[in-house]
């Protein structure tokens, strides 16, 4: 054999494969590769391996083991033997599908890129030590090959001295997420899925078709299902929602913050949005009732839960200590909160100034002797113009008792304008 051999897969689809003496044994319809680690090799990168064929001679199809097939290349035409049919099943692979069934012509996502792409052809390698795909090819130069027409036009191209144009996708830099076949897990997609930043994940969400949609969703840790499912726009939300089990759905909810939460059952049926806060942990589901209380109009209804409020005696360096023992989500923390004995709001401190401050000294002599707050009941429209004229990134919410009720950050403002243009 040849120590290598690279080939694509629309080369041998179709093709026939002959005994050594030369007779023809039948048709290659699909390649089925094996994405298993090997043994003591689970850090390195995965090369899936063919491990069987699916061919058809006549009206009979079967699966045969690939290790008893022989590829070599004379100038650019493939001669593929087969020295000894042995019958396999699929079964006895804890991780494998089929090359064209499951990622030619289906859409996979680019991590490096953070993009959906569509696979024209898939570029295989045959080695000594088996035969495994190494690229996905989303070129121009792939869908030509596909259809055959690739030689004869870059026969003409080269009297112009012009090249087709390729475009290739390492395998390790590949996730599938347009299977069609049930029987196909995503067992190993979260590894990468994950890696992808929550905004970047939730457009390529929007763009599959609903049932890739559920199953990409579906296979993310609840951590950063929660993240992602902030991100997704109402119609992709609801439709997640409503793809998935009652019980999957809330655990992510109790993942999110109660003001998101409420933004989505919002938007459901409610006998929806009852199921899901039956479904939640008893504390969450409480936060996000209080919320849905609030009409649109009134801040209450921008307002988030998640906020930390610390005594007004506390020093500098007690507070660093605390939030660090918190460790609250980065989001969450534009500023801290100072409450006197009784919890009523006295002031807000920005992470900028207790940065700089005093280790020593306490909130009380650092804090803002004036601060901005907003009440629960006011109009939301009020709120622009007050992030603006003092250049906020969070307001206080308080009661008429001057208790904390949570805060309205920035970032719901805008979306809140936003949507309300939209809709005008």
């Amino acid at each position: 054999m040849t120590s290598q051999i690279t080939f694509y897969l629309s080369q041998i689809l179709g093709k026939s494969y002959i005994s050594d003496d030369g007779i023809n044994l039948g048709r290659i319809k699909d390649l089925l590769i094996d994405q298993t680690p090997l043994p003591g090799n689970e850090a390195e990168p995965i090369r899936p391996r063919v491990v069987a064929v699916k061919a058809k001679n006549g009206d009979m199809t079967r699966i045969i083991d690939f290790s008893s097939f022989e590829i070599k290349k004379f100038k650019r035409k493939l001669r593929i033997t087969c020295q000894e049919i042995l019958d396999i099943s699929p079964e006895s692979f804890l991780n494998c599908f089929w090359l064209a069934e499951n990622i030619q012509d289906k859409q996979i996502v680019d991590i490096n890129g953070r993009k959906l792409v569509r696979v024209n052809d898939i570029r295989l390698v045959m080695i000594p030590s088996g035969t495994y795909a190494i690229a996905v090819d989303v070129g121009i130069e792939g869908l030509l090959r596909r259809i055959g027409i690739d030689i004869p036009i870059q026969t003409i191209l080269d009297i112009f001295n012009i090249d087709i144009p390729g475009k290739f996708i390492l395998w390790d830099d590949i996730e599938a997420v347009d299977f069609t076949n049930a029987s196909i897990k995503l067992s190993k997609a979260s590894s990468k899925l994950n890696t992808l930043h929550p905004s970047d994940l939730a457009d390529i969400i929007e763009d599959l078709d609903k049932q890739s949609r559920t199953v990409v969703f579906a296979s993310l840790d609840e951590e950063k299902a929660a993240d992602v499912l902030e991100e997704l726009e109402p119609h992709a939300q609801i439709h997640i929602v409503e793809s998935l089990p009652v019980e999957k759905v809330a655990d992510v909810l109790e993942k999110m913050p109660a003001d998101e939460v409420a933004d989505l059952l919002d938007s459901l049926t409610e006998d929806k949005a009852e199921k899901l806060l039956e479904e939640m942990e008893k504390e969450s589901s409480e936060e996000v009732r209080e919320l849905l209380e609030y009409q649109n109009k009134y801040v209450g209804s921008l307002m988030t839960t998640d906020y930390y409020t610390f005594n007004e005696n506390l020093s500098v360096a007690d507070t660093f200590q605390e939030l660090r023992k918190q460790q609250p989500e980065p989001s969450h923390i534009y500023s801290i909160i100072v409450i006197d004995k009784n919890e009523h709001f006295l002031s807000v401190i920005s992470l900028g100034e207790l940065v700089i401050a005093d280790p020593a000294k306490r909130l009380k002599d650092i804090m803002t002797k004036n601060p901005v707050s907003v009440f629960d009941d006011d109009k939301v429209d009020s709120l622009a113009e007050l992030v603006s004229k003092y250049n906020l990134l969070a307001v206080p919410v308080i009661n008429k008792e001057r208790q904390m009720e949570g805060v309205v950050v920035v970032e719901d403002i805008v979306d809140d304008l936003l949507s309300r243009r939209k809709t005008r």
